[in-house]
């Protein structure tokens, strides 16, 4: 009698073992149907020997109840699915449970019914309908996923079907994705470029894992540089995994794909319609699906023949996942390569300090693009000191900055102002009794969205209507808004510069890859001139005519308790930077500080990336701090302040004394509330010689909690929040 060891998709359970029935074959990775009880669980089939689990009986096993009609998950993968749950303090069912990440592509071929307009009205118009009709122009999809664009309900939409103005569709959710032509068109190469570029195809022929960092001035061509090592991967037929932080950097990087490979790639993210995560999961774990492009967790699709790795913009503080398996994707895009033997390269104009130093310790291969392509050059930064440069009263930009605009506009050029802060305004209070507005559930203020008349939190997205007077003391027009947010430097720019055309790119306006589209088409037609943007535009745009960069507060992320706040600043400021003289007109940078003299600041002015990158390794390398040592944060959280505060403490009256390491807490967390659950945080910092994950599996599991508790670990934190 055959027998197997099972790793359920259940983590409160752990591996189960099973009878196979006569006549079913299933070996490592196969993914199952398990019963447990009276229900139906899903399975994938384990190396026995890797798991340990209890030894049953043979006669009180249960069989399988069936097998699923999708490939077996690869020993690639399965290595993978251990070492993250092994080094990020995770069940393994929880890392699992990410592989099998679409629900409807594990149940076989099918077709599913989609809907779309007739053109046709309803013989009666109600305000819903009329909303619906509007919103779904173009659309194509499920009732349930048309009521979710439509800001309706289901019934709105079965009520149009029922009078003929939606139709259904038979969709075919497995149909082939258009081929991507490896020589399709051939892309000029500076030497530079074709240097890098032959390396990293040598890599792919050999088909060896080597973890490779390209480090590329803003503008150097570092895309480009990598299609060439694609496109080797699609000659040798193989399978090709590129990783961006963004999904609203997507469209421009389909548009650049499809220039290239005649077919734009495969998709892969959280805003995808079910059919669509269906069809593409399917197509890779069957190995039709040619490159992927996608969001951190297409690192663990079941890529058939996988053959090489790009993460883009690798330095990107999104790549951490922060809820669930708290995993860093540029890490385990690296542990993906060594397991699956195969190249990945990590693509960024101001790696993180962990890359460099990693290239400097001869594991990953450095590869350097110093000069911007076609003869292009690095735009000139200077500081503008607010404390002698002062805006004028009510105003947030130094006269210099306008006039810098003002030059562009009159010589048809296009200007960019950077504010890392969504919304008008990101504080609002009663000039009558000083209220202020807070989240309910989030210990942070509301912010004033101006656009929509609404009050939001940025954190649970809890949203209110902006009221008309102060809901503490009821006096009419008393609410001020405090601080800028980009709407804020949007209004002022159109005061200031009335004849200038504003368009504000934030997660708000750009929440498609269709509005993406929308705004990068009007930027190349020259409709805009000023564009106002959060940190989703100091990356992977290209725009020729754009010559002015204005960093409105570019020592804001310098305030706070972020440990990494030089790091990321000094990233996300020179990114930003890097947008400005593209083309062949020169850029212009101006940083506006009330801190010219802080070392960020100063190196960023100076154009003295290397001096900013050495000082920050010395202080890191003196405080023990990655990469020289290692972090961890343990959050407990619950619905309950009490309860949270004594499950908190009780772990701390367990800490274990470990040489060279260093616990701290327990301590409110800066966000003590935080969706509704309040919050308390542990700080470990240790040497890197200390076995990190093992000292708090150890400790953690000595200790039971109540069951409104949550206990979350974080490896390599980036969020001190």
């Amino acid at each position: 009698m055959n027998r197997v060891r099972c790793l359920v998709l259940n983590a409160a359970l752990g591996p189960l073992d099973y009878k196979v029935p006569e006549g079913m074959d299933v070996g490592p990775g196969s993914v199952v149907e398990c019963p447990l009880g009276p229900r139906t669980v899903i399975g994938i089939v384990w190396e026995a020997e890797r798991l340990a689990g209890t030894e049953v009986p043979a006669e009180k096993l249960r069989p399988l109840r069936g097998v699923l009609p999708v490939p077996p998950l690869s020993a690639a993968l399965r290595r993978l699915i251990e070492w993250t749950a092994d080094y990020y303090v995770a069940s393994l069912a929880s890392v699992a449970r990410m592989a099998l990440s679409s629900g409807g592509a594990l149940k076989g071929p099918a077709t599913m019914t989609e809907y779309r307009l007739t053109g046709g009205l309803p013989e009666r118009m109600t305000p819903q309908r009329e909303a619906a009709l509007g919103a779904l122009e173009g659309e194509q999809a499920t009732i349930r996923e048309l009521a979710g664009i439509a800001g309706v309900s289901e019934g709105v939409l079965r009520g149009l079907v029922n009078h003929g103005a939606l139709e259904p569709v038979e969709v075919d959710c497995d149909r082939p994705y258009p081929p991507a032509r490896p020589d399709f068109v051939e892309i000029a190469l500076s030497a530079q470029q074709r240097e890098a570029a032959d390396i990293f195809s040598n890599a792919v022929r050999k088909a060896e894992f080597a973890p490779f960092l390209l480090d590329g001035v803003t503008g150097s061509g570092k895309t480009e540089t990598y299609f060439e090592p694609v496109a080797e991967a699609l000659r040798m037929g193989r399978q090709v995994l590129v990783l961006l932080p963004e999904i609203a950097l997507t469209e421009n990087f389909l548009h650049r794909f499809e220039e290239r490979f005649g077919a734009p790639p495969v998709l892969w993210h959280s805003s995808l319609k079910s059919t669509e995560r269906r069809r593409a999961y399917r197509a890779v774990s069957e190995g039709s699906a040619q490159v992927v492009v996608g969001a951190r967790s297409a690192l663990f699709l079941p890529f058939r023949q996988l053959g090489l790795i790009v993460v883009d913009e690798a330095h990107e503080t999104s790549f951490k996942q922060e809820e669930g398996v708290r995993y860093n994707a540029r890490d385990v895009a690296v542990m993906r390569g060594h397991f699956e033997q195969v190249p990945v390269v990590l693509a960024s104009a101001t790696p993180a300090l962990e890359s460099l130093q990693m290239a400097e310790s001869g594991i990953y291969a450095k590869i350097d693009l110093p000069s911007r392509y076609g003869g292009a050059q690095m735009p000139t930064i200077e500081t503008i000191d607010l404390t002698e440069e002062k805006p004028p009263q009510g105003m947030w930009l130094a006269q210099r900055l306008v006039d810098g605009i003002e030059a562009r506009l009159e010589r048809g050029e296009q200007s960019l102002l950077f504010l890392n802060r969504r919304g008008y305004a990101p504080l609002t209070l009663c000039r009558n009794c000083g209220f202020r507005y807070q989240c309910p559930n989030c210990s942070a203020w509301l912010v004033e969205h101006r656009f929509t008349s609404r009050l939001a939190c940025h954190h649970c997205g809890h949203e209110a209507p902006a009221p008309k007077s102060c809901t503490e003391c009821g006096e009419p027009d008393c609410l001020v808004a405090c601080g800028p947010g980009v709407e804020r430097i949007a209004d002022e720019v159109a005061e200031r510069l009335p004849q200038a055309r504003v368009f504000v790119a934030t997660s708000d306006t750009l929440n498609s890859p269709g509005r993406a589209a929308e705004f990068i088409a009007a930027v190349e037609a020259r409709e805009v001139d000023v564009i106002v943007g959060t940190q989703l535009v100091t990356k992977g745009f290209h725009f020729p005519e754009l010559t002015l960069v204005g960093v409105v507060d570019a020592d804001l992320g310098l305030e706070g308790g972020d440990l990494r706040a030089g790091e990321r600043t000094y990233q996300q400021v020179a990114q930003v930077a890097g947008r400005a003289g593209r083309g062949s007109k020169p850029g212009e940078v101006l940083l506006q500080t009330r801190h010219p003299d802080a070392p960020v600041i100063a190196a960023l002015a100076a154009g003295d990336r290397d001096a900013f990158y050495s000082a920050e390794t010395e202080m890191r390398r003196e405080a023990g701090a990655p990469p020289f040592g290692r972090w961890a944060s343990i959050i407990i959280s619950s619905e309950d302040d009490a309860e949270a505060r004594e499950a908190a403490n009780r772990i701390g009256a367990f800490r274990p004394d470990v040489a060279e390491c260093m616990i701290l807490g327990p301590a409110p967390a800066p966000m003590a509330l935080l969706r509704g659950r309040y919050r308390y945080r542990f700080l470990i910092n240790a040497r890197r010689s200390v076995q990190l994950q093992q000292v708090i599996r150890r400790w953690l599991a000595a200790i039971d909690h109540p069951p409104g508790v949550r206990v979350a670990v974080d490896i390599d934190p980036y969020s001190f929040v």
